[in-house]
């Protein structure tokens, strides 16, 4: 059963079954697409005693292998999509990985933070960067800003001053 399967799965790149099952075809299938990383002899006889059809197998080591050349493991993911309705098994769909891998390797806690502190620094000096780039506003502009932080700084003042009153 798990070789035609695995067998579906390379040709079609996504199965329907369930869970239980999709668990364990996950497992078989990464190690043949590890198998197909490298194109040799020994390891396309390998895949042949086990798929048993010629055009898996040459996808297998033409198209699947080199695509996750770059990729250390992790090749299917394992879905869960709904309820069957005969039985109430659980079912699940298991497809081949199509986006490639953004980062060489794993991150721990520590270089995450590292990178998103990283980023808001970068921003930080960016915005002081982009604020010394402005152009100064024009002699007419000033006085209307002096003029509005008057107003507000008297706003304050007043109210600050009849909080007091009140209190006393």
């Amino acid at each position: 059963m798990f070789r035609n399967m695995v067998t579906s799965l390379l040709q079609h790149e996504r199965v329907e079954t369930t869970l239980p099952k999709a668990k364990e075809l996950r497992r078989i299938t990464e190690r043949f697409i590890t198998l197909g990383k490298k194109d040799n002899v020994h390891n396309r006889r390998s895949a042949y005693s086990y798929l048993k059809d010629k055009s898996v197998v040459h996808k297998l080591f033409a198209e699947v292998g080199p695509k996750y050349e770059a990729r250390p493991g992790g090749y299917t993911r394992v879905i869960r999509s709904r309820v069957r309705p005969g039985d109430s098994a659980q079912m699940a769909v298991i497809e081949l990985v199509q986006e490639d891998l953004k980062s060489k390797g794993k991150k721990t806690r520590k270089t995450a933070k590292k990178a998103v502190s990283k980023d808001k620094g970068e921003k930080k000096e960016a915005a002081k960067e982009e604020v010394a780039t402005q152009e100064e506003p024009s002699t007419e502009e000033k006085p209307a800003k002096k003029a509005a932080a008057k107003k507000k700084t008297a706003a304050k003042k007043k109210t600050a001053q009849k909080k007091a009153d009140s209190e006393e």
